[in-house]
């Protein structure tokens, strides 16, 4: 995400912590750690700021693909 870590962003440290509870590894197909981490954030984003999804900044991926994982 650019390397800027916004206040409503995982830690570095807390994401250490969760890690080896995500599925996937880098380079497997339907995503890694990394897209994990990116979808938490995204996440944490919509509920800090009440904004609704289509509003969600491109830096955590496609609102449509974030709001269908977040509904599974």
């Amino acid at each position: 995400m650019a390397g800027e870590q916004q206040r409503h962003d995982i830690s570095d440290s807390a994401w250490e912590k969760l890690k080896p509870y995500t599925i996937g590894e880098k380079g497997t197909r339907g995503g890694n750690a990394r897209d994990t981490r990116q979808f938490i954030n995204g996440v944490f984003w919509i509920l800090r700021t009440g904004a609704p999804w289509r509003d969600l900044p491109e830096t955590y991926g496609n609102w449509k693909n974030v709001h269908r994982r977040f509904c599974r």
